[in-house]
């Protein structure tokens, strides 16, 4: 499967995610003070997501690790979610493990490998997710989407995000072609450029996303960072011009109205120095919608980006080379 149509079938992993997360059996919390998500790259950054989509209903902190170590905090009031997408990410089963002995409830996410294998043998429950898609990272609709019906299933948040995801869907399937358009100006406007990815702390997960794909489909280097906290840094950093620069303000119509403010005097004052500066706005009534709906928009840019950069999307042999030299050295 080409990572074009895997992209093209975002709206439809959606749906499919719904439907495996319903029919997860977990579990009601007992005596659960917290949460602790385990996760790599494609798998991690599902749990970056949820954390914001819950930020204001959740009542217990959901805290997301990207570590071979474990917090010393995690104990037998925390429930820990092992979310993997082939089973054997090396950090996430060390980090695994460790929560195991510390006395953790333990719930797995994958679509099998050790972490399926585990949870089987020590009775855990577990969330087996389809197999047959050959690039985790273009499996994030699975990765939060089932987060979130863990949660609701442990009574943590009510099903008020399930028609968020439905709005998603529908404005991802409506809106297609429009996406498609944009996603293809966005792709030329980045060819032969280095971006620079700026929003708001409330959609940091979109930013994160987007350099990841920018990063492992076009295979180019960028940064990112996020409005208000590059104020007080990074800002300063923006001394000299260079033609080829280009910053993309990621933005929703309902910021936070100081950031909105934030974000028109850095674009006033970085558009001095870079070649070009662009808003992409997103779409829809709820942060869920419009981060799918920035999401989907920013990947297929990055597909397109990788085809003008003519490299193969889906390829990522720096590092599979890395992850063999770290096990010939185990």
């Amino acid at each position: 499967m080409e990572m074009m149509e895997m992209v093209q079938r975002f709206p439809d992993q959606l749906m499919e995610a719904m439907q495996i997360g319903e029919a997860a059996q977990i579990r009601p919390a007992v005596e659960i003070n917290k949460i602790y998500v385990t996760g790599m790259g494609g798998s991690g950054i599902g749990a970056d997501f949820v954390s914001k989509f819950i930020q204001g209903h959740c009542r217990v902190p959901y805290l997301v690790s990207k570590s071979y170590e474990t917090a010393s905090y995690v104990d037998k009031n925390t429930i820990v979610i092992a979310s993997s997408y082939s089973g054997n990410t090396e950090e996430t089963l060390a980090n695994l493990n460790s929560c195991i002995a510390q006395g953790a409830r333990i719930i797995c996410v994958a679509s099998g490998g050790k972490v399926i294998q585990l949870a089987m043998e020590n009775g855990f429950e577990y969330v087996r997710l389809p197999d047959n898609w050959p690039s985790p990272r273009a499996c994030l609709g699975f990765s939060l989407v089932v987060q979130l019906f863990i949660l609701k299933k442990l009574g943590f948040i009510d099903e008020g995000f399930e028609n968020d995801l439905r709005e998603a869907i529908d404005l991802l399937k409506g809106e297609s072609q429009s996406i498609k358009e944009k996603a293809k100006h966005l792709a030329d406007t980045l060819f032969n450029k280095r971006s620079i990815i700026y929003a708001t702390d409330r959609i940091e997960p979109v930013a994160v996303r987007f350099r990841q794909q920018i990063n492992e489909n076009a295979k180019r280097l960028c940064w990112h960072h996020v409005i208000p906290e590059m104020n007080h840094n990074e800002l300063v950093g923006w001394r000299e011009y260079a033609s080829n620069e280009v910053v993309i303000f990621l933005r929703n119509s309902d910021d936070y109205p100081r950031n909105q403010q934030r974000i028109e005097l850095t674009k006033e004052i970085v558009n001095h120095y870079c070649g070009t500066s662009i808003e992409l706005y997103s779409k829809g009534n709820s942060l869920i919608c419009r981060s799918l709906y920035l999401v989907h928009l920013t990947d297929f840019a990055t597909v397109m980006l990788a085809q003008l950069n003519q490299v193969d999307a889906v390829e990522v042999k720096v590092i599979d080379y890395l992850k063999k030299a770290l096990s010939d050295q185990a």
